[in-house]
């Protein structure tokens, strides 16, 4: 018997309509809202049902990170230190560069860490440095996010059945093809969601932890530098050029007025000049 498969379409979106407002109503009250359903997403009422119903036992998912900024008397023999830290606590290292051309040299490593050990590194971190100047942790609660991923994961992949199942009775050439292109779009969410739910997964079990190294000056060390003396006697020199000419474009700019200002004085004192010799002529 040859089935049409455009009025299947029509029912099952339908139901997976009903289906996702009962269970939207049902789910403010006994658990976190599921994903909406997929775009062009045929549900059958009991696919759905099935997703959004069951409890999820999933343990927390939190996102924990740190970043730190110590001194250090060696930066690369530290950044070795760290490395085998991370190694130690079946981690590994992120990153990791130097900058050497710089007045103070300085370093950067970041490693990631299962998140039981996240504490117990940090402490091990501070005892490496000489001293710490800046540590800050933060922790970023995904559980939600990742439950919500994981009902939509769900829907999707009840769609995906529903689908297959409609292909197997169109024997039309443009059902068939409608379905495909319907099925292939689906499977791509399918893929985008599990990355996601892999990402979070990857993050909240690994924690980053971000180290910033830099040198520090031996205790006695003399403060006498004269690069650094030169160039602040440099910038003094630049600085004052920059002020004598600023005086000079004022003046420029101002001239018309203090020109006639010179004028009228030096003609006023030539007139009272000649006033008191023709006062004394007399």
């Amino acid at each position: 018997m040859k089935y049409s498969v455009k009025p299947i379409l029509f029912i099952a979106t339908l139901a997976a309509l009903l289906a996702s407002i009962a269970c939207s109503q049902s789910n403010t009250v006994s658990s976190p809202p599921a994903a909406p359903p997929a775009p062009n997403a045929f549900l059958s009422s009991k696919a759905v049902s099935t997703g959004a119903g069951e409890t999820s036992t999933t343990d927390r998912k939190i996102v924990r990170t740190g970043s730190i900024k110590m001194e250090v008397s060696d930066i690369s023999k530290s950044q070795a230190d760290i490395t085998d830290i991370a190694g130690q606590y079946k981690g590994y290292v992120v990153s990791s560069n130097q900058r050497a051309d710089q007045e103070t040299p300085s370093g950067f490593i970041s490693i990631r860490i299962p998140a039981a050990s996240f504490n117990d590194v940090l402490q091990k971190l501070r005892a490496l440095a000489i001293k710490v100047t800046y540590e800050t942790t933060n922790s970023q609660d995904v559980t939600e996010q990742y439950m919500d991923l994981d009902a939509q994961l769900k829907n999707y992949q009840a769609t995906e059945a529903q689908y297959l199942e409609l292909l197997k009775k169109a024997d039309k050439v443009t059902d068939i093809l409608e379905v495909q292109r319907e099925l292939s779009n689906v499977r791509g969410n399918i893929e985008r969601v599990k990355g996601r739910m892999l990402y979070l997964e990857r993050t909240s079990d690994m924690s980053l932890i971000e180290i910033t190294l830099v040198n520090s000056k031996p205790i006695g060390e003399s403060t006498w530098d004269v690069t650094g003396i030169f160039k602040s006697a440099v910038n003094g020199l630049v600085v004052l050029g920059k002020l004598l000419l600023g005086i000079l474009i004022w003046l420029v700019v101002f001239s018309p007025v203090w020109i006639i200002a010179l004028v009228i004085i030096f003609l006023v004192r030539r007139k009272k000049k000649a006033q008191a010799k023709a006062a004394a002529l007399k």
